[in-house]
């Protein structure tokens, strides 16, 4: 198209003229310069000093972007408030409008809002990254409201946000207070209130608290929620008053705009039709937005380049939203969220028979996307795109709808739905015209439209397969026959496509079951997807198409009941519409307080800072004026020599300072956690797609991301092992990592008579992505003329990145410090696999003697940084018939990835949990790390752990099933106890396990409950209950002896404050916040006293990384051993004067000329293992714990919910209650993700379509973590109680990754119900199931006749990457 003239722009353009783009945020009026039009509104917010907004993906997928946008709606006479995800939108979208972010409504100074309280105060907030976007989530939700929203519809709201570390849980209870309780309180029905009384918006229930509201309805100001002084943040303060809506914005006229942007990009805003159009006429390249959720993504992750964007939201033409005798007519700038509402109102106004397509159309919204997205999205954006995958474009085809399409010429033409789409992305529109609107017609008497969609993930996901199907019939002869029909498909093929000969086979025909068997078979035919078909998972896909038709046949017998085919009873499952009802809980627990603060459930320290979007993260920190930014240049093949490397053309890129490369390295190129096996930056070959080969600096991200993709390296490309199996094969094993630990006589028991059964098999465990908001980040910066390197990083090892900088700088460790205030979550891929980052940007911050600033997106992070490790598991295994075990012979093997990093100690630590909680008399156990061309992967919490507990269940699963006996009964007869001699020599002692299992029996009603599924699967045949519990015992200490040991520094200061610094990084587990209550606790003075600013290796030298669940343990004993040094030396001066306050002693010490700092320092005792003999004590104690699961599934799609879950664990007098039931909720949430959703795909011979060692699943909109409407209906949580733990601090237990591993009973419920499903088909024997348990893997499992069409395998197992 050739480069714009920027000065002749608008006047070229009839209509725009130049104004002055304002846009308000937080009540401030700020003038948007030209030249932005690049800019997403989150870069905006954050550059203007607004960090509260974070940057968690980059895609609209996790919420932690988002703001309030309000502008006033001149046909509505209103202002509108929406929640948006301000990194998709474009910056001139907002102007002329109203941007509120979570520091416009509560801060520390002011004072919190009453949404941010309740959330600090009801522990929903932990690491604190997604936390604004959750409270502005609800903020919104709240502004836009006529009437308080229902506990539904607040879950509902939140499905857009992720948050991967507290389970949900407290925040839907932290939410739910705003929530009204009882509807007849808000209708205009009769009212036993008495005259003046106040409804409290909490309870639902009359009080007094309204007394104190000043027009802010919907804030309950009673005792449970009134603030309290906590540091020196007071919601208390909060003075009730909202940022109102601009006078000048709302008598402002809206104007046309024409702005440009960096790369020649123009920003056109039209305010008619014909303006758009002679725009797309003049640059038929142009694109059109309104949300810019698609080529937001285009521009930013897949780098397409617009020179041209028409932002269309303002088209008066392309926002009508009209019903008509004929129909209802929607413009292509319809807002989503807009329609939806639109859509409710016609259901409740029109006659039900002409709102059937209305119905579906609204339901399939439902599980579109998150509320953010729908807030923006339009409905032409959506149809345009022509994704193969989306929800709605099946449904205008169904629905028989017709699309309006003009030119700039005035021509006008219309197309019908069905011919639209032409192909991958491809549709009926000229260069010159543009989508004016759609027509849908009302259904007519017994005609009948419905949607289907299956995901990974119910909420916010993209569909595997979706459709719309349609028929209307009428009664000829006594029959039903059908007069028109329409079946859609989306997900099987290049676009959404009509299955055409099905439906002529359908019309004419009488709907009976032979029907029904004539279209399944059409079906198969007309519909054929190819077994290389992209996306993969061809086979479930393929039942998907005959599963949903199922449903529609026994859905429009439901509609017309007792008139066509009567459905059985047990077949009315199939056609249950889903409802999720709200989320409930309960945490049990006992308060043992010692001291003034240990034992109490104090909130997480920084919940008040993180609520109001105060508390700063590593990216958050501003860069000094002279600061740049970096970007990796990365390898594109799995295995290849490096050719040649040609960067002439990043060279001229606008901002370009430098390209570093090995040959730049001042110090040692070679790196690594345990052994230097891996470059900083590759040399002669690369062994993993995303392997460093240099960095690129440039004075911003964009310019230094866009350099380094200019970079152009040629390669030779070296065969490459990619999984487990190819490691095997070709005998690709890591150096010295075979390890092996034996316990009895594995043969000789295999040999004689005792084992009435000897059972084999292999088990394949999934890895999982750590999935942390915060993108791993670094700021890096040379003091004192470059003689000093300080850095501010997200680790969880500070003393690493010192460590690394200095190698690769050549510098001793005293000149290089790393400090760390808190980080956005890390669960382990912060500890080794961050490290090298901060070292790479220390060659260009050395060299240029300038600040660094590194933060990878999140497509680059989840590629590059590893991830949990694949394992795979082969057992054998001798049992009587009364399933108690006798020998167990265990090969297991995990995916190490191009280097060791801590590959080694996750095989022993899993080779260490193989037994789980199980008495084996004769065991042995090897493993090996596979070195595989895949970036390394690296710790996760369970570090191991879980993977050989799975491994061990799946074999306890199949001894069941081989007895014909529970699993329950088999894992009791099994169970270690007391005095137990485990396989690696150390003895059980303290060990609560029976205790806590017969008592989570009895809480969770399992007798009531297995009797009642077990009716359910006997009336359902379609749906099928399961459950399950698990056990689990988990090592506490690190099993590298060394690693045991702390140090910290404690200062008492003459005003009785406390300064705490400690080797551990606060990452969300309230490590701090435990820390504070054991040196408030010594020192008998309030926890507001005791700060903790930071951890920084220039205060407390060579500490271990913050892991292995033992930082707790290891810091709070060095923190308690520093306090009572000094407590020892302030007794003399306490005993000669009876002081009035902790400051009185502390200043009469001052005087006295005694020393009031001390270090404390701490190793654990009595450990230690050697692997030459396998015998030794490797953990000091073991944490243990078990779960109930209740799962319901769907046999015909694999989807699946949790209807209860309850855990019990024993943590001895817990340090802090509510924090522990945090970590549990959160860990528990995060194991159901490892087990059942969260599936790594990866380029192998599995997935060819994926290119050979690519990451596919690297963004949200591919990898599914667990949203708010994936957690149990039923959550409860309990800590067992008198059970001090003697062996640690103030006789507690280590909490981070013991849990874990008891989501696991969600994965065996999910079978549990399976075996059901089978047994309607005959089939009682055990049959594979890998994790995680994905809807494919569910329903192939289970096996019918639709299946059977295309697998006919009882052990069937779909493709994974391991």
């Amino acid at each position: 198209m050739g480069s714009l003239d920027a000065e002749n722009e608008m006047e070229m353009i009839p209509g725009f003229q130049s104004v002055e783009p304002i846009v308000y945020v937080n009540g401030v009026r700020r003038v948007l310069p030209d030249g932005l039009a690049h800019l997403t509104l989150l870069e905006y917010l954050r550059d203007i000093g607004l960090t509260g907004t974070k940057l968690g993906c980059g895609e609209g997928g996790c919420g932690a972007c988002t703001v309030m946008v309000s502008y006033f709606d001149p046909t509505l006479k209103k202002c509108v408030h929406n929640a948006v995800n301000a990194c998709l939108a474009p910056l001139y979208s907002v102007e002329g409008m109203h941007v509120i972010t979570v520091e416009g409504i509560g801060n520390r100074r002011n004072g919190l809002h009453p949404i941010q309280e309740s959330l600090a105060m009801s522990h929903g907030s932990q690491c604190g990254f997604c936390t604004p976007g959750f409270v502005m989530s609800m903020y919104t939700l709240l502004r836009s409201s006529k009437q308080l929203p229902t506990k539904e519809e607040i879950e509902e709201n939140l499905a857009g946000n992720l948050c991967r570390c507290t389970g949900y849980r407290p925040i839907v209870d932290a939410f739910s207070v705003f929530s009204r309780r009882n509807d007849a309180l808000y209708t205009n029905g009769s009212s036993s209130l008495l005259e003046g009384e106040f409804v409290c918006p909490s309870t639902g229930k009359p009080c007094s608290c309204g007394q104190n509201l000043k027009g802010n309805e919907g804030m309950c100001t009673d005792d449970r929620f009134k603030q309290i002084s906590y540091n020196d943040v007071d919601g208390a303060f909060y003075a009730e008053k909202e940022l109102i809506f601009p006078p000048e914005l709302q008598l402002r006229k809206t104007t046309s705009l024409s702005l440009k942007g960096s790369n020649g990009l123009r920003w056109y805003r039209p305010l008619n039709l014909q303006d758009a159009l002679d725009i797309k006429g003049k640059y038929p390249n142009a694109k059109l937005v309104v949300g810019n959720t698609e080529v937001g993504i285009e521009t930013r992750l897949k780098y397409f380049h617009y020179e041209v964007l028409i932002h269309a939201a303002h088209v008066p033409e392309l926002n009508v939203l009209t019903a008509k005798d004929e129909g209802l007519e929607i413009g292509a700038a319809v807002k989503l969220s807009r329609l939806e509402s639109a859509l409710k109102m016609l259901v409740d106004q029109r006659p039900c028979s002409q709102t059937s397509s209305c119905r579906a159309i609204l339901e399939q919204l439902k599980w579109f996307a998150g509320k953010q997205i729908r807030n923006v999205a339009s409905v032409g954006g959506n149809i345009c795109t022509a994704s193969p995958i989306s929800d709605l474009n099946p449904l205008w085809m169904a629905a028989g709808a017709k699309f309006q399409i003009s030119n700039c010429k005035g021509k006008t033409r219309v197309c019908p739905a069905e011919k639209f789409f032409l192909g991958y992305r491809k549709v009926d529109l000229a260069g010159d015209e543009i989508l004016i609107s759609v027509f849908i017609p009302w259904c007519q008497t017994y005609e009948f439209m419905k949607e289907f969609k299956q995901a990974h993930r119910r909420d916010d996901d993209i569909a595997i397969v979706n459709a719309g199907m349609r028929v209307r019939i009428e009664e000829m002869d006594n029959k039903w026959v059908v007069s028109d029909a329409f079946v859609v498909y989306g997900g099987v093929a290049p676009y959404s496509i009509s299955a055409s000969k099905t439906r002529e086979f359908l019309i004419g025909k009488v709907w009976d079951k032979d029907l029904l068997e004539g279209a399944l078979k059409v079906l198969v035919k007309d519909i054929a997807l190819k077994e290389d078909a992209p996306g993969g998972m061809v086979d479930f896909r393929r039942s998907l198409i005959l599963s949903f038709f199922f449903k529609f046949f026994l859905w429009i017998c439901q509609q017309v009941e007792g008139q066509l085919f009567t459905v059985p009873k047990s077949h009315l499952s199939a056609i249950q519409s889903f409802h999720h009802p709200s989320v409930k809980g309960n945490q049990d627990y006992e308060i043992v307080k010692q001291g003034s603060a240990v034992g109490n459930p104090e909130v997480h320290l920084s919940s008040k800072l993180q609520v109001t979007g105060e508390a700063e993260y590593t990216d958050d920190t501003p860069l000094p004026p002279n600061g740049l930014h970096a970007a990796l240049i990365l390898s594109k093949k799995p295995h290849a020599r490096i050719v040649s490397v040609d960067d002439a053309e990043a060279k001229l890129t606008p901002g370009f300072v430098g390209v570093f490369y090995a040959r730049h390295v001042p110090g040692d190129n070679l790196i690594g956690a345990v052994v230097s096996d891996e470059e900083l930056f590759a040399t002669e070959k690369v062994t993993c797609v995303g392997q460093v080969i240099g960095v690129a600096v440039g004075d911003t991200h964009e310019n230094a991301k866009c350099a380094a993709r200019k970079v152009r390296i040629e390669y030779e490309e070296l065969p490459a092992i990619l999984t487990i199996k190819d490691a095997i094969e070709s005998n690709s094993f890591h150096p010295n990592t075979e390890k092996i630990i034996s316990k009895g006589d594995v043969d000789g028991c295999f040999l004689s008579d005792q084992c009435d059964k000897i059972i084999e098999g292999e088990v394949q465990v999934g890895g999982q992505e750590h999935f942390y908001l915060e993108p791993q980040s670094t700021l890096i910066w040379t003091a004192d003329g470059g003689n000093e390197v300080h850095m501010i990083s997200s680790t969880q090892a500070p003393q690493k990145h010192q460590k690394y900088v200095a190698h690769v700088l050549g510098l001793p460790m005293s000149k290089v410090v790393c400090k760390t205030k808190r980080i956005g979550g890390g669960f382990g891929g912060k500890e080794t696999r961050s490290a090298f980052l901060a070292a790479i940007a220390a060659i260009p911050s050395y060299l240029l003697n300038c600040p660094i600033k590194i933060t990878l997106d999140r497509d680059v992070d989840m590629m590059i940084t590893g991830q949990r490790h694949s394992f795979l598991g082969k057992y054998k295994v001798g049992f009587t018939n009364a399933g108690k075990v006798l020998a167990l012979d265990l090969e297991i093997f995990n995916n190490g990835g191009n280097s060791l990093d801590l590959s080694l100690a996750v095989l022993e630590r899993a080779i260490f949990h193989s037994d789980n909680v199980y008495e084996i008399p004769n065991l042995r156990i090897k493993g090996k790390v596979c070195f595989t061309n895949l970036p390394s992967n690296t710790a996760f919490r369970g570090f191991g752990g879980p993977q050989g507990m799975l491994i061990a269940e799946n074999w306890i699963q199949r001894i069941a099933m081989e007895v014909r006996r529970s699993p329950e009964e088999i894992r009791e007869i099994n169970f270690q106890k007391g005095g137990s001699i485990l396989h690696y020599g150390q003895q059980l002692d303290h060990f609560t396990l029976e205790r806590l299992w017969n008592e989570l029996k009895v809480s969770c009603n399992f007798l009531a409950i297995q009797k009642e599924v077990e009716c359910f699967n006997r009336e359902n045949r379609w749906k099928k209950r399961g459950i399950s519990i698990v056990p689990t015992k988990f090592g506490i200490s690190f099993t590298v002896k060394h690693m045991n040991q702390a140090g910290a520094l404690v200062q008492v200061y003459t005003d009785g404050t406390v300064l705490v610094t400690h080797g551990g990084v606060e990452m969300g587990q309230g490590l701090h916040t435990k820390v504070a209550q054991v040196a408030a606790s010594c020192f008998n003075i309030p926890l507001s006293s005791v700060f903790i600013s930071e951890t920084s290796t220039d205060k407390v030298p060579n500490a271990s990384p913050t892991a292995a669940s033992a930082s707790s343990d290891l810091y709070g004993a060095a923190v308690l051993d520093a306090c009572q040094q000094i407590k020892a030396r302030m007794e003399p001066i306490a005993q000669k004067n009876n002081f009035c306050s902790f400051a009185e002693l502390a200043n009469a010490c001052y005087m006295e000329r005694i020393d009031l700092s001390a270090h404390g320092f701490y190793i654990t005792p009595d450990i230690g293992f050697d692997w030459n003999s396998g015998k030794g004590i490797p953990f000091k104690y073991f944490t243990v714990g078990a779960a109930f699961a209740e799962v319901e599934i769907d046999t015909l799609t694999g989807d699946f919910h949790t209807r209860q879950a309850d855990v019990i664990l024993d943590l001895g007098f817990s340090l802090n209650p509510a924090i522990d039931i945090g970590q549990i909720e959160g860990a528990f949430v995060q194991g159901l993700g490892w087990v059942a959703l969260e599936e790594l795909k990866w380029g192998d011979s599995a997935h060819r379509w994926i290119a050979p060692g690519s990451l596919f699943t690297c963004g949200p909109g591919t990898y599914k973590i667990p949203s708010i409407n994936d957690i149990p209906f039923k959550f409860n949580v309990s800590l067992l109680k008198e059970a001090p733990n003697p062996k640690a601090i103030h006789s507690s237990k280590a909490v981070g990754e013991p849990p874990f591993f008891l989501a696991a009973c969600v994965f065996f419920a999910i079978k549990d119900a399976i075996i059901a499903a089978r047994a309607e088909e005959g089939l009682t024997e055990w049959f594979p199931l890998d994790n995680p348990a994905t809807p494919e893997r569910i329903r192939m499992a289970c096996i019918d006749r639709f299946t059977r069409t295309f697998v006919d395998d009882p052990h069937f197992q779909p493709n994974i990457s391991i």
